[in-house]
C-alpha cells in the first residue's frame, strides 16, 4: 500500500495517542495538531490524503476550519468527529461535503473503517465485483448452454446487463473482455433461438408479450387503479440505457414493476412502433388499414399515423377513456409540452413518444462528434444519462408526478453496436436499413442472416410476389459490394437496429407510481 498521510486535528490530541499508535501499526502516517487554525496552515504546507477534524475546539471551530480547508482543497476527504449529536451540526457538516461523521467516543476500528470506506473504497469494490463476477461467470456459461425459452433469455440478458454495468466502473480490462465474449456468444445462441421459435409465437399461447400485444396485455390492465396514466415511449431505448437513468426517475417515482417484452421483427420504428399503437402485426395493418400503413418502398413518412392507429385500437378494445397523443421530435416541442403539461390532468391516458434516443443513434453515423462521444456501450449509456438529466422529458415526468400520474416507460426496439460487415446484393428497390433488407432477388451469406422467404409466415407484408426478408444476426451490418471499403469504414462501430440481437429485441416495460 502507498503511504497514506493523515492529519488528525483535536485540542485533546494527547488523549488519542492509542488510536494514533494503532493506525501507525497499520502503516498509516499520522500528523497531529491541536487547533483549527493550525490545521488550515498544515493543509497549505503538506498534501494529506484525509483529515480527522474535531468539531468542538477553542478558537477556530471545526466547522469554520472545515470551510477554510474545503476552500483550499475541495476534494480532500474530511471526517468530522464530535461529541455533539445536535442535528444542525450534522446538517451543516454534511452540507459542507464531509466524507464521514463520527460521534465521540470513537474506537480505533471505527477510524479504520472510515479510512477504508474513503480511501480504499474503489479498490475494495473492484476486488469484490471481480470476485463475484468470476463466480457468476460459470453460472452464466451453464445457463447459456441450457436456456430454451423466452423468459430464460430475458433473465439471462438482464443478468448480462447487470454485470456489464457493475464491471464498467472498475479497471479490470480482463473481466470486461470476458463479459464481452459472453455477450457475443449469447447473441449467437439467441439468433438461433429466434430463427427456430419466432414463427411459432403467433399461434402459441406461451408466446412472450410482443409489440402488437403490448398495449392490450401490459398497458390496459393499469387502468384499473383509476389514476391518470402517462405512457412514455422512448424510441430506440435499450434495457441498459433504461437502467442508466432509472435512479434519476426514482427521485420522483417508486417502481411498481419492471419487466421486458419482445420487439417484433424487423426491430425498426415503422414496424415495431406502429405495431404497438395499432395492436396489429404489419401484415394485418396493411390489410385492415391500407390508408394508414406504408411499406418500405412507399413515399412519405412511415410513422405519421400512430395516433390514428391508437384511436382505432382503443375503439376496438372498447375502452371508454379520455386520451391524448404527443410526438416529441425537437427540444422546442419537448419544452412546450413540459410547460403546458397541466392541460393533461383530466386525461385517463397521455401518450408521449420521445424521439431523442433514435435521433442520437442515427446522428452517430452522421456526426463525428457524437460518434466520438458514443464509441462503445458504456459511453452510449453515459450520453443517454446526460441527455435525460437535461431534457424536457424529465420536466414532463416531474410535472406528471406532481399531478399524481402513474408512469409507464417503454420503447419500441433497442439498438446494437454494429461492428462487422455482411455482404448483400439486391436490386434498386431493396430497402435501405443496415440490419434488415426486404426485396426480391436478394443474395447474402446464409449463416449470417435469418432469411424469411414467405413474409406472411411472420405476419409481414410483401412489396411484391417474390419479396423476402433477411435479418442480420450478431453484430453484423449489411454492406453492398460496390464502394465496399468506404461504406464499411463509414458505418462500422455505429448503432443500428432492425435485426436480431438481445439488445434490439428484449426491451423494458416499467410501471412506476408517484412518490
Amino acid at each position: 500500500m502507498n503511504e497514506i498521510n493523515i492529519l488528525w486535528v483535536d485540542d485533546e490530541i494527547d488523549l488519542l495517542k492509542p488510536h494514533i499508535m494503532f493506525l501507525e501499526d497499520k502503516n498509516y502516517r499520522v500528523d497531529t495538531c491541536k487547533s483549527g487554525a493550525d490545521a488550515v496552515e498544515e493543509v497549505d504546507r503538506k498534501n494529506y490524503d484525509i483529515i480527522f477534524l474535531d468539531e468542538n475546539m477553542p478558537g477556530l471551530s471545526g466547522l469554520e476550519a472545515l470551510s477554510e480547508i474545503k476552500a483550499k482543497r475541495p476534494n480532500l476527504p474530511v471526517v468530522m468527529i464530535t461529541k455533539s449529536e445536535e442535528e444542525y451540526i450534522m446538517e451543516e457538516a454534511i452540507g459542507s461535503k464531509i466524507a464521514d461523521y463520527l460521534i465521540k467516543p470513537v474506537n480505533p476500528n471505527q477510524i479504520l473503517l472510515s479510512l477504508k470506506k474513503n480511501l480504499d473504497h474503489s479498490r475494495l469494490v473492484s476486488e469484490k465485483t471481480t470476485s463475484s463476477y468470476q463466480q457468476e461467470f460459470r453460472k452464466i456459461a451453464m445457463d447459456l448452454a441450457m436456456v430454451n425459452n423466452h423468459e430464460e433469455w430475458s433473465d439471462l440478458y438482464r443478468k448480462l446487463v447487470y454485470w456489464e454495468m457493475e464491471l464498467e466502473n472498475i479497471e479490470d480490462v480482463g473481466m470486461i473482455e470476458i463479459l464481452e465474449s459472453q455477450k457475443i456468444e449469447a447473441n449467437r445462441q439467441f439468433g438461433k433461438f429466434i430463427e427456430k421459435q419466432y414463427p411459432g409465437w403467433f399461434e402459441d399461447e406461451d408466446a412472450p408479450v410482443m409489440s402488437h400485444t403490448l398495449f392490450k396485455e401490459l398497458v390496459v390492465p393499469e387502468f384499473k387503479d383509476d389514476k391518470p396514466i402517462l405512457l412514455v415511449v422512448i424510441d430506440n431505448l435499450r434495457y441498459d440505457q433504461w437502467k442508466a437513468f432509472e435512479s434519476v426517475i426514482t427521485n420522483y417515482y417508486k417502481k411498481q414493476s419492471e419487466t421486458s417484452y419482445y420487439s417484433i421483427l424487423p426491430t425498426a420504428t415503422q414496424y415495431a412502433r406502429n405495431a404497438i399503437f395499432s395492436g396489429l402485426m404489419p401484415l394485418e395493418m396493411e390489410k385492415l388499414h391500407p390508408d394508414l400503413w406504408k411499406n418500405d418502398t412507399d413515399e412519405g413518412g412511415k410513422n405519421m399515423h400512430e395516433s390514428d392507429f391508437l384511436e382505432r385500437q382503443i375503439r376496438r378494445l372498447g375502452l371508454k377513456i379520455n386520451w391524448e397523443y404527443h410526438k416529441i421530435s425537437s427540444l422546442r416541442a419537448g419544452k412546450h409540452l413540459a410547460q403546458n403539461f397541466t392541460s393533461q390532468k383530466n386525461n385517463d391516458l397521455t401518450v408521449v413518444v420521445y424521439n431523442f434516443v433514435d435521433m442520437l443513434s442515427h446522428s452517430k453515423t452522421e456526426m463525428e462528434v457524437v460518434k466520438e462521444l458514443a464509441s462503445n456501450d458504456k459511453a452510449y449509456r453515459s450520453l443517454t444519462l446526460s441527455w435525460f438529466k437535461n431534457s424536457p422529458l424529465l420536466e414532463i415526468i416531474q410535472q406528471a408526478q406532481r399531478l399524481g400520474f402513474k408512469l409507464l416507460i417503454t420503447t419500441d426496439h433497442g439498438t446494437i453496436n454494429a461492428k462487422n460487415p455482411s455482404k448483400v446484393i439486391g436490386d434498386r428497390d431493396t430497402s435501405l436499413n443496415l440490419r434488415y433488407k426486404t426485396g426480391k432477388s436478394l443474395t447474402y451469406e446464409d449463416k449470417e442472416v435469418y432469411a424469411v422467404k414467405r413474409p406472411a409466415e411472420i405476419h409481414l407484408p410483401s412489396i411484391n410476389m417474390s419479396s423476402s426478408f433477411i435479418f442480420a444476426k450478431d453484430d453484423l451490418f449489411f454492406a453492398y459490394p460496390n464502394n465496399y471499403n468506404h461504406y464499411v469504414s463509414y458505418y462500422k462501430n455505429t448503432y443500428q437496429h432492425g435485426g436480431i440481437s438481445l439488445e434490439e429485441m428484449i426491451i423494458p416495460f416499467v410501471v412506476l407510481n408517484p412518490k
